[in-house]
């Protein structure tokens, strides 16, 4: 394996979310000359998966840091491989935002983990597929039937490669699937160990560019979207609004520099990650970061999933995704990024 693939997948490994996010109830909040509040004592910790990319830019400028701080207000950061634990740490108020796939949004829900979608930050067509080795024989989702296949359980890839099974009629027992995190999928299938991975970027990108794997199928093909979210613990959002709308913002001053510098972020990725930057610009071309309202279309898709994966015994009740979106604090950041321009 090549140095700057076992650098990358080392970034990506998960660091256990350590500690708690102080808690709120212990802040108090006091007014400002100017009339704004003061929220001392409060400390926020903001979830991410990995150190580069988007986020990698904001703390390293401290963007967080500093929009927060006027308001009396700290932040941590807490970095994971995937979604689930993200939810997890968030149910034990050990996590405040987040940024992760529709899946693990899912399940949370259906688990009764209490908070909110606030944002969509990825469009979902081509952030997730299913890889196959660069030699392999396999051309189409039907023929995985009894073959082995790399996922993480719970993910949003997990849920591509259910729907895309069960659409293409077979049942997911017909297929060895082997729940596996990235950092232990990717060996799996370099040493071919399995036969194909259902995953998302980077990795999709990483081997189709790199010739070790090419794409079996991906979410714009199958008609299974992978919209990515940002989330927020709903005590957070119920009492400390104006927080959601600065994170948010915040949010928003990255993606616009990432879309007006992009030969400048390229650069900054592929030396945060170790990698070439022919791969980074495969990545950002693949899964575009956005920062927008979840339309009604995508709680549609978003409800297509929800009702399959209780259909299966994934998430053990129904839900109603409609009952977490929440588009006003997007759209009220939007406006004050708007105005401020």
């Amino acid at each position: 394996m090549k140095k700057w693939t076992i650098a990358l997948l080392m970034l990506m490994v998960a660091l256990t979310a350590s500690g708690c996010a102080s808690k709120d109830t212990a802040a108090t909040t006091t007014k400002t000359a100017d009339g704004k509040t003061d929220y001392q004592g409060l400390t926020l910790k903001l979830g991410v998966q990995g150190k580069g990319g988007l986020y990698g830019k904001a703390r390293e400028e401290k963007w967080y840091e500093q929009a927060f701080e006027k308001l009396g207000v700290k932040v941590e950061w807490a970095e994971f491989q995937s979604g689930p634990p993200m939810t997890e740490a968030m149910a034990s108020d050990k996590l405040d935002f987040a940024s992760l796939g529709n899946m693990p949004v899912i399940a949370a829900q259906a688990a009764g983990i209490k908070f909110e979608i606030i944002s969509q930050i990825l469009d979902g067509k081509q952030n997730t597929a299913i890889i196959v080795p660069a030699n392999s024989t396999l051309k189409d989702i039907k023929d995985l039937k009894g073959k082995k296949v790399a996922v993480t359980k719970g993910s949003n890839a997990y849920n591509l490669l259910t729907r895309g099974l069960h659409d293409a009629g077979i049942e997911s027992s017909e297929v060895q699937i082997i729940q596996l995190q990235p950092n232990e999928a990717q060996p799996a299938f370099d040493s071919g160990k399995v036969d194909a991975w259902a995953t998302w970027d980077p990795y999709i990108t990483i081997n189709t560019l790199t010739r070790k794997g090419k794409v079996l199928a991906e979410g714009e093909s199958l008609g299974v979207l992978a919209p990515s979210f940002v989330i927020v613990r709903k005590e957070i959002a119920d009492k400390y609004p104006e927080l959601v709308t600065t994170y948010l913002s915040v949010l928003e001053k990255s993606r616009l520099w990432e879309e007006q510098n992009s030969a400048e972020a390229t650069k900054k990725y592929a030396a945060d990650y170790k990698i070439p930057e022919a791969i980074v610009g495969g990545m950002l071309k693949r899964s575009k970061s956005i920062n927008i309202p979840v339309s009604q279309d995508i709680i549609t898709e978003l409800q297509k999933t929800a009702d399959f994966q209780e259909s299966v015994g994934t998430i053990r009740k129904q839900i109603h995704v409609s009952e977490i979106v929440n588009n006003k604090f997007i759209e009220e950041a939007l406006k004050s990024t708007s105005s401020s321009k």
